[in-house]
């Protein structure tokens, strides 16, 4: 009789549970607005599977587009649709985002003040019983590393392209390594909200761009979806919106394939190669790859191993993870074709293989391409070294430069003839001023050398690196833009000139312009159009040196005395340029403190004090006569300096001086 009641009450505990489910069903059917086609999902099937997800049940794809195209915000639209509230709000708290802001993804202080995403970053969603484990990456040029090292962890990219802009430098880079891969690609037409929006125009432009590179002819038959991330809704039609990205996933699921693992490849030795380094407080060090065959068990033996190269020593996989939604879930294993997270390995880096010890099987290294910009870092020597930062030595430079190599791949560092000093390479002025930015928030002191680019033989033919340069102006701004592109000794491929609401015009130039040439243009540029220039830049090649090439116009006003400036030494000094530093700002000799109106440089005593009187008036000395002061961030500080100048820069203040060392090398 008692196991009979109990039959009888586990039934209706059943039948209830059943009739909520149905409950909440019916809900989302009849909520308003809502597709029926998301009825069919079954909500985070694959991500709460006690079995590890088979790779049927998987697609690995990376977002992929040009900078500022709605990558991040489109991640945000697929997360808020896969999660429920609860979920999404711990995700947003624990990234420590704003959930009305949005960019959960972008969780770097960095990238949230620069607008701009620096790291490629993974999540997972679940969409009608597959699990789409997503790799958000960076659109600006610097950071093309992060792109390339991520491009074997997937099958397929979401190539993102701006409804109105069409594709850009960055598109042409970013697809170019999804094609040479293999991937499959789907287009997402986004930004359709936008007034001005021509899809039509740019579905055929991103086509001409796929044959351009030299897509096969089933890459050419790409999927096409069109969405509003800002909004929230998607279609495969630009006037047939619906709500959610359910059509976006749905593309996904057709059209990018599942991970090809064969019976046999799961019976083959494991490797697990590391495209990714993240840290954790208390597991340490986490490698991030794709299995590509084999299957990996946590607590089991495992080594590290690269071609030519012996393997390191036996090592416990502490902990295994793989992706769930924004967070990490702990699995006791995964199978080929899953992204997981491996703790255990101190020593691990990007590019090395996860496998058997008995059989290590290393997988080829990620190809990154080389870096085309350098700068030195080195210890701070200024006359106020010390007062700010904690790490001033260089053996703490050195060891957080050998760190940042661990996850960056795309950074070279090299010593120098001096103790103090590193040379560090890089894909860019950004790519480094960020790694500056970085160790300053840490509390490091150091000088910055000028950036220079690195200089080729090839072929016996000395070769410097070029760019692709397009930027985007008001066309009465096109001619002063011209001229100063024309002077750094660039050539013009392409000008467009389009009509705009405002009546003023927009053009479009394409250069193609030495690297160097570059360096402090975009403040020329900014200057000559008030402030409304885009411009986009894009490695092309290593071509012939071109020769000296015009450098900043004017020279730089000097400190020259140490002390503290005042209001009237300021005023005095107005008439000679555009001052850097505000009243009571403490200066020391040679300090640069303002931007000379004329060619060379000229010291001034910004520390001077109007001589004392018995006629002179208590309210006399005020700083009402003095301008404000010009505004330079860190990234202005290290395009302005030239060969013979540095940056100082500290956890509070970023200062730019005269180098010493080259006292007696300057320019007359």
């Amino acid at each position: 009789m008692a196991r009979r009641a109990a039959l009888i009450l586990w039934a209706v505990a059943l039948t209830g549970a059943l009739g909520a489910r149905s409950a909440a069903v019916r809900s989302r059917v009849a909520a308003p607005g809502r597709a029926s086609s998301r009825v069919a999902v079954a909500p985070r099937m694959a991500a709460t599977l006690d079995a590890p997800a088979t790779a049927e049940m998987i697609r690995n794809i990376a977002i992929i587009a040009h900078v500022d195209h709605g990558k991040t915000t489109l991640m945000d639209a697929v997360l808020k649709m896969s999660m429920n509230e609860q979920e999404l709000a711990k995700g947003f708290e624990a990234a420590g985002v704003d959930q009305d802001v949005g960019r959960v993804m972008d969780s770097n202080d960095q990238e949230r003040e620069r607008g701009i995403t620096i790291l490629a970053k993974n999540a997972a969603v679940t969409w009608k019983g597959a699990k789409v484990n997503c790799v958000d990456t960076p659109g600006h040029a610097d950071f093309g590393g992060e792109v390339e090292r991520i491009m074997k962890m997937v099958d397929g990219v979401l190539l993102v392209v701006d409804s109105v802009d069409g594709p850009k430098p960055q598109t042409r880079f970013v697809l170019r390594k999804a094609l040479d891969q293999g991937h499959a690609v789907v287009v997402v037409i986004n930004k359709c909200d936008r007034p001005s929006a021509r899809p039509e125009y740019v579905v055929d432009k991103t086509f001409d761009l796929f044959v351009e590179l030299g897509a096969t002819d089933e890459q050419c038959d790409f999927r096409v979806v069109y969405t509003s991330a800002l909004q929230g809704v998607s279609g495969h039609a630009f006037d047939q919106l619906e709500e959610g990205m359910g059509p976006l996933l749905d593309a996904v699921l057709e059209h990018v394939p599942a991970p090809k693992v064969e019976t046999k490849t799961l019976e083959q030795p494991l490797q697990l190669l590391i495209a990714n380094i993240d840290y954790d407080d208390f597991k340490g060090k986490l490698g991030i790859g794709r299995i590509t065959q084999g299957k990996i068990v946590s607590g089991t033996q495992a080594v590290l191993a690269r071609p030519n190269e012996e393997p390191s020593k036996k090592t416990r996989i502490a902990e295994l993870f793989v992706f769930d939604a924004l967070g990490r879930r702990s699995v006791q294993e995964a199978l080929a074709g899953e992204i997981v997270v491996v703790a255990g390995f101190d020593d691990i880096r990007i590019g090395d293989t996860v496998t058997d010890p008995d059989t290590p099987v290393p997988l080829e290294p990620i190809a990154i391409e080389e870096p085309t910009v350098r700068m030195t870092f080195g210890v701070n020597k200024s006359p106020m070294a010390g007062r700010e930062g904690k790490l001033l030595t260089s053996r703490v430079i050195r060891d957080r430069l050998m760190k940042e190599l661990d996850r960056n791949v795309a950074l070279r560092v090299a010593e120098t003839d001096n103790a103090d000093t590193y040379e560090v390479s890089g894909r860019g002025q950004l790519h480094l001023s960020v790694l500056v930015e970085s160790m300053r928030r840490e509390g490091f002191e150091l000088f910055i050398g000028p950036p220079t680019v690195i200089i080729k033989n090839i072929d016996g033919v000395k070769c410097e690196p070029f760019e692709k340069v397009e930027v985007t102006v008001p066309s009465d701004c096109a001619g002063s833009c011209i001229d100063a592109l024309n002077r750094r000794k660039g050539d013009m491929l392409n000008l467009n000139a389009v009509d705009t609401a405002d009546g003023r015009g927009s053009t479009t130039i394409e250069y193609v312009i030495a690297t160097r040439a570059l360096i402090g243009l975009r403040n020329i540029l900014l200057t000559a159009t008030r402030g409304e220039m885009v411009m986009d830049t894009q490695f092309d090649s290593f071509k012939p040196y071109v020769g000296a090439i015009e450098t900043k116009e004017q020279g730089s006003l000097l400190a020259f005395e140490a002390g503290t400036a005042s209001p009237f030494g300021i005023i005095g000094a107005q008439d000679r340029g555009r001052l850097l530093i505000a009243p009571k700002t403490e200066v020391y000799k040679d300090m640069i403190v303002g931007i000379h109106q004329r060619a060379g440089d000229l010291a001034i005593n910004v520390c001077k004090t109007k001589q004392l009187t018995n006629m002179r008036s208590a309210g006399k000395d005020k700083d009402d006569g003095v301008v404000p002061k010009v505004e330079f961030s860190l990234d202005s500080c290290i395009e302005y300096i030239q060969e013979d100048e540095l940056v100082e820069v500290t956890p509070l203040n970023v200062r730019m001086l005269k180098n010493p060392d080259m006292a007696g090398k300057r320019k007359k």
